[in-house]
């Protein structure tokens, strides 16, 4: 009865859900080890609810519906229906009574006759009936009465499954409690040991929505690793060709980095392709301050009016050269590989206009986030002159970010196993030449 109850629970529906998720998962994935927990921890919240709900049937709704259908309760009701009508038929004939009573009376006024002799029969024989529904009201009462008497004997008795069903509920949701608090301690504790420790006004959700400078410092890293990832996984998928053709031998990284669901064991290409552009533009409007600085913006919307292309290299680099260390790094890194990729624009179609409209209004952005229609129409201009310098910064990128880059910068990715056509290996950076003198060296 219990299984069969508990399989009926749509706690259980979850619980089975997420079994099949998670076999889908690397299991020592911090979200692998989410969803086994939580399909444990269901399967068992099911269990103590389809407990619950068995005692709940047995101690308390079948003795209450017994005594609603069987015993004294229904008994009590019927013979309480009976009295009412009984009261209603002597109220009744009362009424008719009285009023025989004065019909007898002015016939007796009017003198002796046959409607005088006639009116007397009738006012005794409702006298006699309104004595014996009198006598059967009086008796129906007394019996109501008794049967009244005999149920109050057993008050505390049916009082007592009410108090029942309080500790049944107290008790189902003791054990409840008790086991979600277990498996939280359980869980909370081997995320911990998991997941990379952030400052306390970090948010834990992973490396999305930290701020660059504290995500690089917490990992000992010169490159945030979902710029590294995505870029690596980018390049998986075929710098000349427009989809590539082999997958990536870290496909698994991406999902631990931001997304929910595993990719297949052999994603397609272009599949590939989507998930890691994807990941990295969100990742990068995510961060709380956007790669390329508040500070700098108006800096940067200068650069974009500029229409003489020397001066407007001057100034990419003069505004290039006040980045924050960290992200100047990361900003070199990330224009050389679309650099890179704008190559070979007559196969893949990404023009330099191109990756800037789509990836430039990520990489800057106004502080100001209202919802007035000036503010929305400013922005819509800005993110013009956003475009603008994106893709002049990827068109001047070996002007500005001289020297080739080694995009597996950690080390930890494989790179692409061969280079040939439709391929492109990233390439040792045989010491690159230093940014101007006022240009943040890389780490």
């Amino acid at each position: 009865i219990l299984r069969s109850v508990q399989k009926k629970l749509p706690l259980m529906a979850l619980s089975m859900t997420m079994a099949e998720s998670f076999k889908e998962l690397d299991t020592e994935s911090s979200l692998g080890k989410a969803l086994e927990m939580g399909c444990c921890i269901q399967s068992s919240l099911a269990k103590i609810l389809a407990e619950f709900e068995i005692t709940l049937e047995h101690d308390v709704l079948q003795p209450l519906n017994k005594l609603s259908e069987e015993e004294e309760l229904p008994i009590i009701l019927k013979r309480k229906k009976t009295l009412q009508k009984l009261i209603s038929d002597w109220s009744t004939i009362k009424s008719r009574l009285n009023q025989a009573a004065k019909s007898s009376s002015n016939s007796s006024g009017a003198g002796a006759g046959p409607g005088t002799s006639s009116a007397a029969n009738k006012l005794e024989i409702l006298k006699e009936e309104e004595e014996e529904v009198k006598r059967k009201v009086e008796q129906c009462k007394d019996e109501y009465m008794a049967d009244l008497y005999h149920f109050s004997t057993k008050e505390d008795s049916y009082a007592s499954y009410f108090i029942r069903l309080l500790e049944i509920q107290a008790q189902y949701h003791r054990q409840s409690l008790g086991s979600l608090d277990s498996a939280l301690a359980e869980l909370k504790e081997s995320h911990s040991q998991t997941e990379p420790s952030f400052a306390a006004d970090t948010p834990a959700a992973g490396y999305y929505g930290v701020p660059l400078e504290t995500h690089l410092k917490s990992l000992g890293r010169e490159i945030a690793l979902p710029i590294e990832a995505c870029v690596m996984m980018l390049l998986a998928s075929g710098i000349r060709e427009e989809v590539g053709s082999a997958p990536h031998p870290h496909t698994t990284l991406l999902p631990k980095l931001q997304y929910p669901t595993p990719l297949p064991s052999s994603p397609h290409p272009q599949g590939l392709f989507r998930l890691a552009a994807g990941a990295l533009k969100s990742y990068l409007r995510e961060l709380p301050q956007p790669l390329m600085t508040f500070e700098l913006y108006n800096e940067w919307v200068k650069v974009a009016s500029l229409k003489d292309i020397d001066s407007r290299v001057q100034s990419l680099q003069d505004t290039c050269s006040r980045l924050p260390r960290e992200n100047y790094n990361n900003l070199r890194y990330l224009i050389k590989f679309l650099a890179k990729r704008a190559e070979h624009q007559e196969l893949n179609k990404m023009t330099p206009s191109n990756i800037a409209i789509v990836l430039g209004p990520n990489l800057l952005w106004t502080q100001q986030s209202t919802g007035d229609p000036v503010q929305l129409d400013l922005a819509s201009v800005s993110s013009i002159q956003v475009v603008s310098v994106v893709e002049a910064l990827i068109q001047n990128a070996d002007t500005l970010f001289p020297g080739e880059i080694d995009f597996n910068v950690s080390g930890m990715f494989t790179p692409p196993a061969n280079s040939g056509p439709g391929k492109a290996a990233p390439v040792e950076e045989p010491s690159p030449e230093p940014p101007p003198a006022s240009t943040p060296a890389l780490l």
